[in-house]
């Protein structure tokens, strides 16, 4: 028997019971006649009490020795209320030594001295830590909760395939030669989307999927080129009736998960998200909408600015007191086409460009954003698009500088109705925003034949705060519609039937109207625990290279396995 009981559960209620108990040792203490030693398991933590006299001659110990002891449970002298165990030690009578270790090349603590690309070296080293060990298990926990819900209302989980044809989804796919069929090759699924339609093809009601997913693109902290989503699809839904479901999904695995109850999900359009807040993905914890001064500038024939393509404004409250930090980032910013007002506390009035802008012309701005003592102007201008990008960005960036993100606040939004295409000035075609199966909405309908840039989808991205952790659609079920998208995004009729063929002929027998969505599972648990890194709830992750840095992945493969894949 390797143990009676785990190294985080007794207690003073056991005090007196023989026990066994087998784990790693985190700390040894060498008091002269009596060795202290904390050991450690999956559960917790021990502390053994063992006598020198008790343990052989040339018997040595060390840091990350796996070991087995029998013993008393005793009362503890120095108590240590800061673990469950803190309250008893073991008296040993007997140890084994199941297994001895090399020094770790890293503390293995809650607080290590090991750098990123080291614990993911000795990964299996650094799950024995609590924050990734605990990490996994909100990982599992989320999972579970995950099931359950779907399944107690009507979802069925099914697998669907993960070596398929290449398919146009908006990044770049794995590709897995084929040893039996020469020259053809497989692609790792970017997504389950061909495979939920045809379920609900299938008749089907409603599925999901906790699945891997892959995409051969740049990994960074918020992306891996693997990864797990939560794959869903309903059928006999419109937006509203995705967007309601799924708004209760969040809302109950974020009381489940961390007891917080969330407000109700604003809803705005893609191109009002833009128009507000300069990006399709806002963070609106903090407010600081952005404002058009267009009208402004022709009502009070501000010349300087009376002849650019957009001029735009945020009022930032209260940051007076931080000028040094403001000033030092003002200097930072490439674009020049910007100043800022600052309105002092002694109701002065300076500006970055005081040889355009003079008294008068600054109260104007201060009277129209409403602004108090302290607070700052933020105006930008010329191209629109380019405009309203960079005062995003920079909107986010006073956010961080100002420490205006409450980590424990949660405001999530859904964005909808984003454009259907989109033209790609470099290679002169249009490409699917979301996907090629995304339906448009019936009111644009008529643009599609001529003006396809003026069709706006039936889609939607769940924001919080600011990161997109879900996306979906309703999809297109008439076989017309979908075979304008495809002539739209350049297809001919041949690539259309040599890639899509399968999934065309399903039109032909009847397709229910439906729509889904997905959410990415390492996003969703890394914004659950207000982490900056995706990684760290991942078991085993890719570095920002997309290497397995562990096993050293990706290789080269021996001559003889090319060979025996065709590969000359």
């Amino acid at each position: 028997m390797y143990r009676t009981h785990n190294c985080g559960e007794l207690s003073r209620k056991d005090i007196g019971k023989k026990v066994i108990l087998s784990g790693w040792i985190q700390k040894i203490r060498d008091l002269g006649s009596l060795f202290f030693i904390d050991i450690r398991d999956y559960f917790g933590i021990t502390q053994l009490i063992i006598s020198k006299k008790s343990v052989k001659k040339n018997f040595f110990l060390g840091k990350e020795f796996l070991i087995k002891v029998k013993g008393k449970v005793v009362e503890r002298l120095s108590k240590n209320y800061n673990i469950p165990t803190g309250e008893i030690e073991i008296l040993v009578s007997h140890i084994d030594l199941l297994n001895s270790s090399l020094s770790p090349p890293f503390t293995i603590e809650n607080q290590t001295d090991g750098n990123e690309e080291m614990r993911m070296i000795y990964r299996y080293l650094d799950i024995r830590r609590n924050p990734i060990k605990n990490n996994l298990i909100i990982r599992h926990n989320l999972a579970l909760e995950t099931r359950n819900f779907l399944s107690k209302n009507g979802f069925l989980e099914i697998e669907t395939p993960v070596l398929i044809n290449d398919t146009p989804e908006g990044a770049r796919s794995f590709v897995v030669p084929s040893r039996t069929h020469i020259d053809k090759f497989y692609a790792l699924a970017q997504s389950p989307q061909l495979f939920k339609q045809l379920l609900m093809i299938g008749g089907i009601d409603k599925y999901f999927q906790i699945v891997k997913c892959f995409r051969d693109e740049d990994s960074r902290s918020d992306r891996q080129i693997e990864f797990t989503q939560i794959d869903c699809e309903m059928s006999f839904v419109e937006v509203h009736d995705v967007l309601v479901f799924f708004e209760h999904f969040i809302k109950h695995i974020f009381k489940k998960i961390k007891n917080i109850q969330l407000d109700p999900f604003p809803c705005i359009s893609h191109s009002d998200a833009i128009k507000i807040y300069g990006t399709d993905s806002p963070d609106i914890r903090f407010g600081m909408p952005i404002i058009e001064l267009n009208d402004l500038v022709q009502r009070k024939n501000i010349n300087f600015l009376k002849t650019q393509e957009l001029v735009i404004g945020i009022k930032i409250k209260k940051c007076h007191n931080l000028h040094d930090k403001m000033s030092f980032f003002f200097k930072k910013i490439e674009n020049p086409n910007f100043f800022w007002i600052k309105y002092l506390y002694d109701q002065t009035l300076l500006s970055s460009h005081s040889n355009f802008l003079n008294d008068e012309i600054l109260k104007i701005f201060v009277k129209f954003f409403e602004a108090i003592p302290g607070d700052l102007l933020f105006v930008s201008y010329g191209k629109e698009r380019k405009t309203r990008e960079e005062l995003g960005k920079i909107r986010i960036k006073i956010a961080d500088i100002l420490n205006l993100k409450n980590s424990k606040k949660f405001t999530p939004l859904w964005i909808k109705d984003l454009p259907i295409l989109e033209w790609e000035e470099k290679y002169k075609k249009y490409k699917s925003v979301h996907h090629p199966f995304t339906s448009p909405k019936e009111e644009d309908l008529h643009f599609l034949e001529k003006n396809p840039k003026n069709v706006r989808s039936k889609s939607y991205d769940l924001i919080i705060n600011g990161i997109e952790i879900g996306s979906g659609s309703i999809r297109i079920h008439n076989k017309h519609i979908q075979n304008l998208i495809f002539k739209h995004l350049g297809f001919s009729k041949k690539e259309i039937e040599s890639r899509f063929g399968f999934f065309m002929k399903a039109f032909e027998y009847s397709v229910p109207p439906h729509g889904g969505i997905a959410f990415g599972l390492d996003r969703l648990v890394n914004l659950l625990e207000g982490n900056q890194n995706i990684k760290d709830f991942i078991a085993f992750p890719k570095n920002n290279y997309g290497k397995d840095i562990m096993i050293n992945a990706p290789s080269f493969l021996e001559k003889e396995k090319l060979k025996e894949l065709h590969f000359r």
